[in-house]
């Protein structure tokens, strides 16, 4: 059953190119379910080649418009959006619960999330400052300043189906550039309605066009953005697989890339921690979305001294959850998004335990809430070989490792091919300082499971990416540095 938003406009079925809901004349659609209820939700139009082609074009010949605007304009747009966002608040998370399944509560902080970004850059679009510099040569001056790197296209993720997409979008606005906006074919419904916001906020039409593909033509359209001459520009939030693919197929145009990737994150809690804290912070980490981050923990590793005290109250927290669908009240966790993901989820703890692990918390598979539904597991003793160390999970399994000491938990860590997220908990400082500086990870949390933010540069090192989304930097990935020598200045 349909949900009732106070907004109806928000819902919309079509590929949104050039200001407007563009009639596909593709024969083939695709589906959308809930994943909760698997009841249906939609069918859109599962886009041609030809049509992909026709909106970067679009998107392109919107660009040389856009790139002429006043960054104050740009401004005044993106701060509109960010207040059309805050204002339709519940009905946007009433989309991402409905297509994506996450409770309706986390579902309104993804939104307000998103939104951030939006007011973040709107005061960045103002602030792309350039240099003088002095030359060897004391005739001459160079001056830098930073343009917009061109049309960007940007492939987005189910887990957050309004918050990657926004995440990219908004700062590639604030540097002047055009974005076309591929979703997830499980989750289309909050980019357009995204789309539908950044018209009514006063972007240009063809600033931001969606194009619509089904999950098994995706990679027809990641090709398209990847050896297009026209897209400067791919950002990607997905597996490290799909990135070294997307990585391979841009190398034809050498376009700017920014990639988001898979994670491995340890959560490392030593003795001196707050136990409450770490085990409440661990919690909130390792079992948000189900699991389904990129930033959630993977693996805790539980120093021995309170390793036991540690498993029974983490144990005791996950045994109080309340597991249902996301509309209901009083639901803290949720469903996965389909069937795969449970059976990778299964396939861990499958392995876990018969290699010597002990269940702790017996979670598994709920069929009488439906297909997609996974009561979290807790186990611990779990040893170094098991695959849950070694690859990410996406799901609500929590692995604890005992440790003795610094190094060798760090090198445990540190052995793995992914460098996103690190948690640290301790109350000593150069424990903090020196597991933060030589921990392989893009970003370190410390005594805190929460920690994305728009003021902070999001992203990875080794193969879970790079470039950085967010803060101050997070602008510099959608502008190019030009150099200009002014010669015989004192002539």
């Amino acid at each position: 059953m349909a949900p009732t938003l106070k907004n109806p406009k928000l819902i919309h079925t079509k590929p949104f190119i050039n200001g407007g809901w563009y009639d596909s004349k593709s024969t083939k659609t695709f589906k959308v379910y809930d994943p909760a209820t698997e009841e249906f939700i939609t069918e859109l139009p599962d886009q041609t080649p030809e049509e992909i082609d026709y909106a970067i074009q679009n998107t392109y010949d919107a660009y040389n418009k856009f790139k002429l605007t006043s960054p104050y304009d740009r401004a005044k747009w993106l701060r509109k959006l960010f207040d059309l966002m805050i204002e339709n608040l519940d009905d946007l998370a009433t989309i991402i619960t409905w297509e994506n399944g996450k409770p309706f509560a986390e579902a309104q902080g993804e939104i307000k999330y998103a939104a951030s970004y939006f007011e973040w850059f709107a005061e960045e679009a103002k602030r792309l400052y350039g240099h003088t510099i002095q030359p060897s040569n004391h005739n001459n001056k160079i001056i830098t300043y930073k343009q917009p790197v061109g049309v960007v296209g940007l492939l987005c993720p189910f887990n957050f189906p309004s918050a990657m997409g926004a995440r990219k979008a908004a700062p590639a606005f604030a540097a002047g550039c055009t974005a076309i906006l591929k979703p997830d074919g499980q989750t289309p419904l909050s980019s357009l309605a995204l789309a539908y916001l950044a018209n009514e906020a006063g972007f240009p039409p063809g600033v931001f066009n969606v194009v619509l593909t089904s999950t098994e033509n995706t990679p027809m359209c990641g090709l398209k953005f990847c050896e297009s001459p026209l897209i400067k520009k791919v950002s990607f939030t997905g597996s490290t697989a799909v990135g070294k693919l997307l990585m391979k197929q841009s190398s034809s145009t050498l376009k700017k890339l920014s990639m988001e990737l898979g994670g491995n994150a340890p959560i490392i809690v030593f003795d001196d921690a707050t136990l409450d804290l770490a085990v409440e912070q661990s919690i909130i980490s390792k079992f948000r979305s189900l699991g389904q981050t990129c930033v959630c923990a993977n693996r805790l590793y539980v120093q021995a001294g309170i390793y036991d005290k540690f498993c029974e109250a983490f144990a005791e927290k996950v045994r109080n959850f309340k597991i249902g669908y996301g509309f209901e009240k009083g639901v803290t966790h949720s469903c996965l998004i389909n069937e795969r993901a449970v059976a990778k989820v299964a396939d861990h703890v499958e392995d876990a335990v018969s290699k010597g692990a002990t269940v702790l918390v017996e979670g598994g598979k709920l069929p009488d809430l439906g297909k997609n539904f996974y009561a979290p597991t807790v186990l611990k003793d779990v040893t170094l070989d098991l695959k849950v160390l070694h690859e990410e999970t996406f799901g609500p399994l929590g692995a604890i490792v005992k440790f003795q000491d610094k190094d060798e938990v760090l090198k445990a860590c540190n052995d793995s091919p992914f460098g996103l997220a690190s948690y640290v908990f301790s109350e000593n400082l150069n424990t903090v300082w020196y597991l933060s500086e030589h921990l392989e990870s893009g970003m370190v949390a410390v005594n805190t499971g929460a920690f994305t933010d728009a003021a902070m540069p999001f992203g990875g090192v080794k193969e879970s990416g790079f470039g950085r989304e967010g803060s101050v930097h997070g602008i510099d990935d959608y502008t190019v540095i030009k150099s200009i020598t002014l010669g015989n200045v004192y002539r």
